[in-house]
């Protein structure tokens, strides 16, 4: 059997919604890193604009970075608020217990980021694993 070279997939050569793909793994760092809030408000405008018309692979990234993020400002927000809230501001355990899960919790969120930032430059899909929502 014979290829030609519309069936090949050159290295290198961008993908259909490939640029979407980065710039919604770019705002899902920069709301864990730079601009929190700010930055999730453009991601969720972009999903919410983009969600039914943009190229598979930007969709699939979008969707992601959107749930992520909200799954993520739970993690983050209302665990370590409720830690706070049962352990009371005076104890030093309250502070370790909340210091430590939110070290590890963010950590965690932007290590998996940087590596969805990749999967988007390389024009790959990707699912955040535990909290990700299935691949469309």
């Amino acid at each position: 059997m014979h290829l030609s070279a519309s069936d090949h997939s050159h290295p290198g050569a961008p993908v259909p919604g490939q640029s979407l793909a980065v710039l919604a793994q770019s705002l899902y760092l920069s709301n864990l890193l730079l601009a929190p809030g700010l930055a999730f408000a453009v991601l969720a405008w972009l999903w919410w604009r983009h969600r039914h018309t943009a190229p598979l692979l930007a969709r699939q990234h979008l969707h992601q970075a959107t749930l992520v993020s909200l799954v993520g400002g739970v993690l983050i927000v209302c665990l370590s608020g409720a830690w706070v809230a049962f352990g009371g501001l005076q104890s030093p355990w309250t502070w370790v217990v909340v210091l430590t899960y939110f070290v590890c919790i963010h950590g965690t969120l932007v290590l998996l980021g940087m590596f969805a930032l990749t999967k988007a430059m390389a024009g790959q899909a990707w699912r955040y694993p535990l909290i990700g929502p299935r691949l469309l």
